[in-house]
C-alpha cells in the first residue's frame, strides 16, 4: 500500500443499503470500503451457527477476513419480542422456516402475538458489529439496541423485514414509515456501526503508520486501545 492509498476494509455483505449506511458513517475516515461483490469472485456462504448476535457477527467477520485477506466488518441483527421470550432472536431472518420470505416471517410473528395487549408487545431490534483482522488478528466489538413495540397490523412500505410492525419508543410512525436517513440515525445497526467507528479509526491509523514507518513491535498497544472489558456500554471494545 503506497502512502497515497487508503487502507481497504471489507464490509461482509452484498446489501447495498448497509454499504451506503457504513460509508456515510465513515465519510471522513480515509478508508476504502468494499462489499463482498467488490472483494472477489465466489465469496463463501458462512453459516450462522451462533446462539447470540455477537457470536454470529464474530463468525462472519473472521471468516470473511480470512477469505479476503482484508480486515472485515460484519454484523448480525434481529428482533427480540418480550412476550415471545426473546424470539425471533437470532432466527429472525428464518423465523417461518429456512428460506422464508420477509412476509412469511412477519405473518408468523403477528399470528403468535394475536390477542397480546399493546402493553405486553414490547420489543427491540438488536445488532452486534465486529471488526476483525485476518488470520487471528485483533478484533473489536460493538452492540446496540432500538426499543419499541410490535403493532397489530403492518404500516408503511419502506424498510424491510419486521419494519412495518415495529413502532420505535416515542415515535408515532413505524420504522417502515420513515425515510432511510431518519431510520439510520435511530436504528440499532446505525448505533452499532457508529460505536464501531472509533475502532475503525484506530485500525486505519495503525495501517497507515505501518505503511509509513513499518509495523509496531508485537507487544505495543495500538493507539486508543483498551484492556478487554474496559470499554463503556455502547462503545467498541477490543478483544
Amino acid at each position: 500500500m503506497s502512502g497515497a492509498e487508503r487502507p481497504r476494509l471489507l464490509l461482509a455483505t452484498a446489501n447495498q443499503g448497509k454499504l451506503r449506511e457504513l460509508r456515510a458513517i465513515l465519510v471522513s475516515v480515509p478508508v476504502e470500503l468494499l462489499g463482498l461483490d467488490d472483494a472477489g469472485s465466489s465469496p463463501p456462504c458462512v453459516e450462522e451457527t451462533g446462539e447470540t448476535f455477537l457470536q454470529n457477527a464474530r463468525i462472519k467477520a473472521h471468516a470473511y477476513a480470512d477469505w479476503s485477506g482484508l480486515a472485515a466488518v460484519a454484523d448480525d441483527s434481529g428482533l427480540e419480542v418480550d412476550a415471545l421470550g426473546g424470539a425471533p432472536g437470532v432466527r429472525s431472518a428464518r423465523y417461518a422456516g429456512p428460506g422464508s420470505s420477509d412476509q412469511a416471517n412477519l405473518d408468523k410473528l403477528l399470528r403468535e402475538l394475536a390477542g397480546v395487549p399493546p402493553e405486553r408487545r414490547t420489543a427491540r431490534f438488536r445488532c452486534a458489529a465486529v471488526l476483525a483482522e485476518p488470520r487471528e488478528g485483533r478484533e473489536w466489538r460493538a452492540e446496540a439496541a432500538w426499543e419499541g413495540r410490535i403493532i397489530e397490523a403492518p404500516r408503511g412500505s419502506n424498510g424491510f423485514g419486521y419494519d412495518p410492525v415495529f413502532l420505535p419508543l416515542g415515535w408515532d410512525r413505524t420504522s417502515a414509515e420513515v425515510d432511510a436517513a431518519t431510520k439510520d440515525a435511530a436504528s440499532h445497526r446505525g448505533k452499532a456501526f457508529r460505536a464501531l467507528r472509533p475502532a475503525i479509526e484506530v485500525w486505519v491509523g495503525d495501517r497507515m503508520a505501518a505503511d509509513r514507518y513499518g509495523p509496531a513491535p508485537p507487544d505495543s498497544a495500538p493507539p486508543g486501545s483498551a484492556p478487554p472489558g474496559s470499554a463503556p456500554p455502547g462503545s467498541a471494545s477490543p478483544r
